[in-house]
């Protein structure tokens, strides 16, 4: 698979798709581990192999199906990918955001991003939810960014703004529905880092020092492409696991796929009402 990704690789993607579907999705929704449950509550659905989308990354993780389900949720079309690739896996940024690209060649406006994260603000407990108000790239300030290689212009600007990297007037929505569902969620920063290793207690004090309250694998290079291309977004952390900062716990994936199926509920709650508000 080539290393960055052109117009014409997002296009061919494009074509396989819309050949299989009948609707134009509005939202686009990425289901972390443990997460991808929440797809199952559409009916009628389309559903599509990655394996049958050109040049578009598979997932080699339990707790990703691998697939994309295409329908409506809450009388909206949309667009859910149950599973994502990770930079661990072998791929390189720029194909881990090419789905986003293919996402907004279809014409998608908002993206839900969600994820299995680890705590590391020590008042998190495993099931809680948090908001994502910013991100610690630290993956991309090492060189690793999602946009690096030749800017398609067809998409944004060269240089694009992060400073409302997840839209104000949606998480004012997540709030609301979460208020309305009578669900307790956190707000924090979360930090993306390349794994697949867990992070060690020290890892974990260095970024509660930087100011980030939950951490993982994935989501900030997705990010970082749907606002290249102007889509809006909303982040929502599942915590998996306990702040680990003394090293008195082991963490396994395991743990984070048992915590993701307790999390889906509430996460299926408030996704729904965000998307009752659009």
């Amino acid at each position: 698979m080539a290393d960055f990704v052109n117009l014409q690789m997002v296009d061919q993607a494009v074509q396989a798709i819309r050949t299989r579907i009948a609707r134009k999705p509005q939202v686009g929704l990425i289901l972390g581990s443990g997460l991808g449950d929440l797809a199952e509550s559409i009916a009628p659905a389309d559903y599509i192999d990655y394996s049958e989308i050109p040049n578009w990354p598979r997932s080699t993780i339990v707790g990703h199906k691998g697939r994309l389900v295409l329908g409506d949720l809450e009388e909206k079309p949309v667009m859910i990918m149950q599973g994502r690739a990770h930079y661990y896996e072998g791929y390189d940024m720029p194909i881990i955001g090419f789905p986003v690209r293919v996402m907004i060649r279809l014409g998608i406006k908002y993206l839900i991003v969600t994820n299995a994260a680890g705590a590391i603000n020590p008042d998190y407990e495993p099931g809680d939810l948090m908001l994502i108000t910013d991100h610690l790239s630290l993956i991309g300030m090492f060189g690793m960014n999602p946009l690096r290689g030749p800017n398609i212009d067809e998409f944004g600007e060269r240089f694009p703004d992060m400073s409302q990297a997840y839209d104000p007037d949606l998480l004012i929505s997540a709030r609301q529905a979460a208020a309305e569902q009578k669900i307790s969620v956190h707000e924090g920063v979360y930090v993306c880092l390349s794994g697949p290793s867990f992070e060690t207690p020290a890892d974990l004090r260095f970024l509660h020092i930087a100011g980030a309250d939950a951490v993982g694998m994935s989501t900030v290079p997705e990010v970082i492409v749907a606002r290249h291309g102007g889509i809006r977004v909303l982040g929502i952390s599942g915590i998996s696991n306990k702040a680990n900062l003394d090293g008195s716990t082991i963490t396994t994936h395991e743990e984070v796929l048992e915590a993701g199926k307790n999390m889906v509920p509430k996460l299926d709650a408030i996704i729904r009402g965000v998307l009752r508000k659009l």
